[in-house]
């Protein structure tokens, strides 16, 4: 279970970022994955998820978004998918999910 900040609220559902996040580390892909929320004006916050590939793997947006719709129900597949080379981490190695 997340922290209530680590929660993305959609048109009242309660999504776990880290349930969303085990999904996309299944991926064979995906190096690292980190989701939070982005605004969205009519369910107030929307699935993002931003992901770090493995070297040398390319991979979109709709194919992580089909990948995630085999495991989560539909309102908690991702609607965004940004790809870094890094995710910002804190000197204790945690994911700063605010710089996201």
């Amino acid at each position: 279970m997340d922290r209530k900040k680590e929660m993305v609220i959609r048109g009242g559902e309660n999504i776990y970022c880290i349930e969303v996040e085990n999904v996309l580390y299944q991926h064979p892909k995906v190096a690292e994955a980190a989701v939070t929320g982005a605004p969205d004006p009519i369910y107030g916050e929307v699935v993002k998820a931003v992901v770090v590939l493995k070297k040398n793997h390319q991979a979109t947006e709709t194919e992580i978004q089909e990948f995630c719709k085999k495991f989560l129900a539909d309102y908690k597949v991702p609607k965004y998918v940004c790809f870094i080379d890094e995710l910002p981490r804190n000197p204790g190695g945690k994911v700063i999910k605010k710089a996201l």
